[in-house]
């Protein structure tokens, strides 16, 4: 029995705008993996918040932080200092080997800046490129220029014209790409993991061919490291692990561990082409969300984080392959670390479904993909117990297919 809090639906029909699909459950705590209703019901969590609750719920460091940050100052916006921002981009460009950073509040709005500024860029040379080069499956955000580089129509259609200057490519055709990337090309765009597009990892060949075709034009590279970036892979930057050195860095998800903040970051070549005004954010890298990315980026680099994500992270693959040897219904299973996608034969909507009413939460992507981003926090001994309830739903909503 799924547990609902009737009011609140109700209200939420009547009010709020229509954008979200909501499973009927009212959560309100978590702890830990674990996410508890009203009545007290308990769910597994294998979808943190699609991949933002990277310490768990109610982590007692990062509910610390910011219970004293709130006591002492919140906001002041960017038109003043204040001594946390400085720490945190200081961070980020040690672990990325990119200088600069620009503070927001989503992925997709990094994304969008670093769009703006690989054409900034290109205008301060005095010979101006525009286009922008994507891949098939790429999801990058729903705002305008991010949803102009999602290659997805069903996300598109609706919203045209968007940026008229985007070309997309197979993500396995090295040649196509090749031939795509000119020196009219402002910048490729790639996700290291294509995450939304259905959890599909670059292949080496295909990364390098993106940095051969960028290193002959010229043309920037921006890596949206949203969703795979900052520890999710048992890396740092899965970018790292395919060779891929970029000019522009979208980050975001785990950075603020629920604390909306995100940031693009920048090499100092692109950095220097930025003037006074160019770009701006009311709350980006605020005190608060500031506060809570250091205690993040705190326990992914001093306190073991990074390392047990790996650990973990294999234990994962190989449970999920021995899995997948089981059930006829799963085509493939592709990921790292802790992003996995379970590709079945199927619509994977059922499988969600059946999970959520036996106390697990999991999502799908790209209709047919089972898409899993637990917590970075998580027991190889909860990986276990998700795994044979996602078994279980998985044999439920096929035998309900055949019936």
């Amino acid at each position: 029995m799924i547990a609902v809090t009737t009011d609140v639906i109700g209200v939420e029909a009547k009010h709020i705008l229509q954008v979200y699909r909501r499973n009927p459950v009212v959560f309100e705590r978590g702890e830990g993996c674990r996410l508890y209703t009203a009545d007290g019901r308990s769910y597994l969590d294998l979808v943190s918040g699609v991949g933002v609750a990277a310490l768990g719920h109610a982590h007692p460091k990062l509910a610390a932080a910011i219970a004293a940050q709130a006591a002492e100052l919140l906001h002041t916006s960017n038109l003043f200092f204040h001594p946390l921002q400085a720490e945190v981009a200081s961070r980020l460009a040690a672990l990325s080997g990119l200088d600069r950073a620009f503070f927001c509040n989503s992925g997709a709005e990094a994304v969008e800046a670093c769009l703006k500024f690989a054409r900034r860029y290109w205008h301060s040379t005095g010979t101006p490129r525009k286009r922008f080069v994507a891949f098939e499956h790429a999801f990058h955000g729903r705002t305008m220029g991010a949803l102009s580089v999602t290659w997805d129509d069903h996300y598109r259609a609706p919203f045209g014209p968007l940026l008229d200057e985007v070309v997309f490519v197979p993500a396995d055709d090295p040649d196509a790409l090749r031939a795509a990337v000119t020196t009219g090309t402002a910048a490729v765009i790639v996700e290291p993991i294509q995450g939304e597009g259905g959890v599909r990892p670059i292949s080496q060949r295909m990364a390098d061919a993106i940095w051969e075709s960028c290193r002959r034009t010229d043309a920037l590279l921006i890596v949206d490291e949203v969703q795979s970036g900052l520890g999710r892979t048992g890396r740092v930057f899965y970018s790292t692990a395919i060779g891929l050195k970029p000019d522009l860095m979208a980050v975001g998800k785990a950075l603020g561990a629920g604390v909306p903040v995100a940031a693009a970051l920048f090499s100092e070549r692109v950095a220097a082409a930025a003037s006074f005004g160019d770009h701006g954010s009311t709350y980006g890298g605020n005190l608060l969300a500031c506060r809570a990315a250091l205690v993040f980026l705190d326990e992914l680099t001093k306190n073991g984080l990074l390392e047990h994500v790996a650990r973990v992270g294999r234990h994962a693959e190989a449970a999920l392959r021995e899995m997948a040897g089981r059930l006829p219904a799963v085509k493939d299973v592709r990921g790292a670390g802790l992003i996995w996608g379970i590709e079945l034969d199927r619509p994977a909507a059922p499988v969600v479904q059946a999970a959520l009413e036996r106390g697990l939460l999991i999502n799908r992507t790209s209709e047919t993909v089972v898409r899993l981003l637990p917590p970075y926090v998580i027991t190889e001994g909860e990986l276990d117990e998700g795994f044979a309830i996602l078994e279980e739903s998985i044999k439920v909503s096929t035998q309900g297919a055949q019936a």
